[in-house]
Parts: structure tokens; C-alpha cells; sequence
């Protein structure tokens, strides 16, 4: 037996386990402290009611010889699919066939296991700073990851060049952990370059519900021709706090083809061989999310999480910290005082301030010198870790 050597080409630890343990072990020797977590991107807003009423209905249903459900369509109930299809038409002027759509457990799942329907000799391009899963997943698989660097001065936002050759290529917009988002003008030449070299974009569009600004898209397909060269990621993870309630999309049109086949009808050949759906009670609350009372109510948890982030870039831009995020995005990417490494910050704000970031250094070469901070918090919390920092760093 013969196991995957690939794994040992991956770090050891996932970043956030690493972050888990430095906070156990600070916490062993001053268990009274008072910490305040802006570290990981889980939301803390409970459901919102709208979601809750359609989901103990749904169960209810189920409770029932009539409305028993078992298993489920793999690709997702036709009503939810509809709703999502609806949604995409109603916030981007978008319009996608159901059968172009697909329901999972969440992006994180459908991020990794979308290569499989991709050959392990196809070089995939990821920019760094990175969310870790992009390049593990591919590490795992043995293909090559060639990293595009994501700068302050191209504004964490880097762009095809001359010469770069990739098959894969992986954008997250607004962007974890940056914050940095693509405008119409940068995404459209990333969806020419990709056309024109016959290569797909994995699109993470999880945090498109943060966006305010009309000039950024809340989806790759309000580009022309993007629907023959991407593939869109999207979760309610963020949009309505389905963090722990599990609910994601992907869409795959029909009009991308690559080596003669229709990737969509090879994605959906995956999952009904792999994946047997997702909860028949959490689909009717994502599709309850969906609806007009249930967006009013989701759209006042990310109104509150848009505000704690303005209370984190007001309090860097009142320290003169350059930053990026916080406009369109629940994330603020700022750089470490007094040129300080990231993890080396991490250890002295959790030590000095009790306060919980995560270090840019574990998001790729290009993210040392920074951290990210989230705005997945109370107000009280995300007002008083801002007071913490602007006292003990505000006098150095």
C-alpha cells in the first residue's frame, strides 16, 4: 500500500489551526484574560427569522408520511435553484438556466473538489496572498501552483502579463483575506486573457453581498464572455450566516467547453456519484433567505458587519496604518506597525491587547508584514479591540 506522497508538500497545520493553538497556549498561562476574536471569518449574528420559520417548517414537513423527503436531487431542490437563479437576475441583471446551477454543503467544498474534473497536468495560477484551500487542494493533487503577487502597489489586485501561462487560475473577489475587489475594467481582461489561452476561472464570489460600490461586479458573469471560460463558487456562509448550517452554490454554464467536452455535464456526472445533496430543511431556508423579506432581514446583519468594518478602518486610518478592505468586504488587510513580521505582531497584540487577528505570513509570501482583521463581531467587541489597539499602540 502506497499512500499520497503529496500531502507532505503542504504545511503540517492549516493557518487557523496554527492560530488555535498559539491562543490555547497563551491562554494556559493567563486563563483570565478577556480576549476578543477577530481572527477567523465565522459569523456570530444568529439566523435570521425568515431562514429559522422555514427551516423548523421544513423539518416539521418531514415529521410527516406525506412530506417525508429523502434523498434529495444531487444538484440541489428545483425550488432553490430557481430562487438562486431569481437572485443573480434581481442583484446583477444576470440570467442563469437552473440546470446551470448547482447546491452544495458550501464553496470550501466545491473549491477542492471541482478538480476533479480536471487534469492533474494543468498548472494552476492562485494569487498570493491566498486563501490556503486554492493552493492546498492542488498541492494534494500534484499539480503545479504558480503564484501571482498581490501587492499594495498593484493593489492587491495582480493582473494577467505577458507570458504567464496557466490553465487554472483562481480569483476571489471582494478577496480573503486582502478585501480587495475587482472593478469591471480589471475582471474583464482577466476573462479575455482566459478566453483567448483556454483556460477556466474558479470564481470565489462568497462575499459578493458586502459589495456597495456599482462599479465592481457581484458576479463573474456580468462580464461578456465570461460564461465560456468561468465557474462560480457562491455560499450563504456569509451572505446569511449559514456558517454552521451548511449551504453553497456552484454554476457551471452551459457554454463552457473545454478539450470538446461541456464541463457542466462532467460536474454534474461528479456529484451524482459522489455527493448526495444537501438537507431538505437547509435548502428551504437558503431559499427563504432569498426571498424578499428573507434578503431585508439578511441585508441588516451584513449592514451591522459593514459598520463594525468602517470602525476598524477608521481606527487604522486615525493610526496612519495602510490598509486595504473594509469598503467591500467584512475583511481589513492592514499592514504591521513599526515594519513588524505577522506573526510576530499576532504574539504582541494578543499579548498586550487580547486581541485576535490572523497573520498575513500564512496566506503566502506576500502577506508577511501583514494581518487580517474581520468585522464577523459585536459591536461592543469590535469597539472595544479597536480601543485596546488605538491606547497601547496609539503613543508609539
Amino acid at each position: 500500500m502506497r499512500i499520497n506522497k503529496n500531502y507532505g508538500n503542504i504545511e503540517e497545520t492549516y493557518l487557523f489551526s496554527e492560530v488555535a493553538e498559539r491562543v490555547r497556549q497563551f491562554m494556559a498561562k493567563d486563563p483570565g484574560a478577556c480576549l476578543i476574536k477577530m481572527g477567523i471569518g465565522d459569523v456570530t449574528r444568529p439566523l435570521c427569522q425568515t431562514a429559522v420559520k422555514a427551516m423548523v417548517a421544513a423539518a416539521e414537513e418531514m415529521g410527516t408520511e406525506k412530506g417525508f423527503h429523502g434523498y434529495g436531487p444531487e444538484q440541489g431542490y428545483g425550488f432553490l435553484r430557481d430562487e438562486i437563479a431569481d437572485y443573480y437576475q434581481r442583484t446583477s441583471g444576470v440570467k442563469l438556466f437552473s440546470d446551470e446551477i448547482f447546491v452544495s454543503d458550501g464553496a470550501k467544498s466545491d473549491i477542492g473538489n471541482i478538480l476533479d474534473i480536471f487534469d492533474v497536468d494543468n498548472v494552476v495560477a492562485v494569487t498570493d496572498p491566498v486563501y490556503p484551500v486554492y493552493v492546498d487542494t492542488n498541492v494534494m493533487a500534484g499539480r503545479k501552483v504558480i503564484k501571482l503577487s498581490a501587492t499594495a502597489d498593484n493593489g492587491f489586485l495582480p493582473m494577467p502579463y505577458p507570458g504567464l501561462q496557466a490553465d487554472i487560475i483562481y480569483l476571489c473577489s471582494p478577496n480573503n483575506p486582502t478585501g480587495a475587489a475587482y472593478d469591471k475594467e480589471r475582471l474583464t481582461k482577466w476573462v479575455e486573457y482566459a478566453n483567448a489561452h483556454g483556460s477556466v476561472i474558479l470564481f470565489d464570489a462568497a462575499y459578493e453581498a458586502f459589495i456597495s460600490d456599482p462599479d465592481v461586479p457581484r458576479t463573474i458573469y456580468a462580464i461578456e464572455g465570461a460564461r465560456s471560460c468561468a465557474i462560480e463558487f457562491c455560499s450563504l456562509s456569509k451572505t446569511a450566516g449559514f456558517t454552521g448550517t451548511r449551504c453553497g452554490y456552484t454554476v457551471v454554464p452551459s457554454g463552457l467547453i473545454r478539450d470538446g467536452v461541456q464541463l457542466r455535464k462532467m460536474w454534474l456526472r461528479r456529484q451524482t456519484t459522489k455527493f448526495n445533496g444537501v438537507a431538505y430543511p437547509v435548502q428551504r431556508a437558503a431559499a427563504a433567505c432569498l426571498h424578499e423579506q428573507g434578503i431585508a432581514e439578511i441585508m441588516e446583519n451584513i449592514s451591522y458587519y459593514k459598520e463594525n468594518a468602517k470602525i476598524i478602518a477608521d481606527t487604522f486610518t486615525e493610526l496612519k496604518w495602510p490598509f486595504t478592505g473594509g469598503k467591500n468586504s467584512p475583511y481589513i488587510w492592514v499592514q504591521c506597525p513599526h515594519g513588524m513580521k505577522s506573526w510576530p505582531f499576532f504574539d504582541d497584540l494578543l499579548s498586550r491587547a487580547n486581541v485576535i487577528c490572523t497573520p498575513g505570513a500564512g496566506f503566502g509570501d506576500c502577506g508577511e508584514g501583514y494581518v487580517r482583521f474581520t468585522s464577523f463581531n459585536s459591536r461592543e467587541n469590535t469597539e472595544e479591540a479597536m480601543k485596546r489597539i488605538r491606547e497601547i499602540y496609539g503613543q508609539e
